[in-house]
């Protein structure tokens, strides 16, 4: 694998999106984890630019890909490494 690249599980846990790269794997097993619009494997490529989704617990988010980490990142600096596009709270009670 490039360098500059990473499989989906290890940088959704390396980057504090999943708390464990195995919750990451069956998030994306189950289809609820997205790699540039199209349901992803947990061993995808992972590179500069692409756009990440996922629905973990009651909470959909979306972040751009800023930089591929090269080892565990601060809680502090997790930012440098993925722009959040949009993050939502979700409800069993919101009204349609």
């Amino acid at each position: 694998m490039p360098t500059n690249a990473m499989r989906l599980d290890k940088f959704l846990q390396l980057t504090g999106l999943v708390k464990r790269r195995t919750l990451a794997k069956a998030l994306c097993d189950a289809g609820r984890i997205r790699l540039n619009g199209k349901m992803a494997k947990p061993a995808s490529e992972v590179r500069v630019g692409d756009i990440v989704e996922g629905e973990v617990g009651w909470e959909r988010w979306r972040v751009r890909v800023v930089q591929i980490p090269k080892g565990s990142v601060p809680a502090n600096r997790r930012s440098e490494f993925v722009e959040v596009l949009e993050r939502q709270r979700l409800s069993l009670w919101d009204e349609e």
